[in-house]
């Protein structure tokens, strides 16, 4: 057998070895890929931050600030948060939507963005609802939490269900959410979120499905079925959380309305 017939029978031989290990990846598989990835797709989003002013959002402009294409919320040892506070997106209360951004925060910082909400009385420039959670130290980023309601509905890395049945905060989580199923260790997906850079952050919020992608993971999957509790429309706003000096960075904002 000649050297030449040698060669085009191994080309062969690991073709079909190529083959045999493709037909390893299941339509499952892939299913769970398309779950837990977002898609990269900008048709029919609107940019909602010009960069420049904070012309179409309302808040205290002693801790916000538009700058070098970014939207700042600064907390300085002068000037001390006594609650938390949000500025507010003053174009409309999504309904179902899908949000983009792109985040960077220092490891003090504590923040997140907050969707389907209401005011809440007699606090200046305060929010109640839902909260794709982010903080510089990465233990909450991700999460839905439920700000001044249920408190945490599902940490990073699961899945869950909120019953319709009555259920109380205990230890600062809803204690009747059910964890239907993982999307990976919180200490796993945590490894995926970059420290003191710029992270994305897409939720995909229809209906009662409610889900976090940060840097296109999902990181956390509520099914509010909770018909007391839940709202289905709502103020999109960005908070600074009570705590030390710190600063957080959005920008790139755009939403779709779905």
């Amino acid at each position: 057998m000649t050297r030449k017939t040698n060669y085009c029978l191994g080309i062969m031989v690991a073709g079909l070895l190529m083959s045999s290990c493709n037909s390893a990846t299941t339509p499952d598989n892939l299913q769970k890929d398309a779950d837990t990835v977002a898609v990269a797709d900008n048709d029919g989003f609107e940019q909602i931050f010009d960069g420049k002013t904070l012309n179409g959002w309302e808040g205290d402009t002693a801790y916000w600030r538009a700058e070098e294409g970014s939207l700042v919320g600064e907390v300085t040892p002068d000037k001390l948060l006594k609650s938390n506070t949000f500025i507010i997106y003053k174009g409309g209360e999504p309904k179902d939507f899908e949000l983009k951004l792109e985040f960077k925060i220092t490891e003090a910082g504590n923040s997140g963005v907050n969707y389907r909400s209401e005011m809440f009385p007699g606090v200046p420039f305060a929010l109640k609802g839902y909260q794709a959670d982010i903080d510089g130290k990465n233990n909450y980023t991700g999460q839905n939490y439920e700000e001044r309601g249920r408190t945490t509905l599902a940490y990073r890395g699961q899945k869950v269900t909120i019953p319709n049945t009555p259920g109380v905060s205990q230890k600062n989580a809803w204690t009747t959410a059910v964890v239907d199923g993982s999307l990976g260790s919180s200490d796993s997906l945590k490894t995926l979120i970059k420290s003191n850079d710029w992270n994305t952050c897409h939720l995909i919020i229809k209906g009662n499905h409610l889900q976090h992608y940060i840097n296109g993971v999902l990181m956390s999957d509520v099914t509010d079925d909770d018909t007391t509790n839940r709202k289905m429309e709502g103020l999109l706003g960005i908070q600074v959380h009570v705590g030390p000096p710190m600063q957080v960075h959005y920008r790139n904002i755009m939403l779709k309305n779905l």
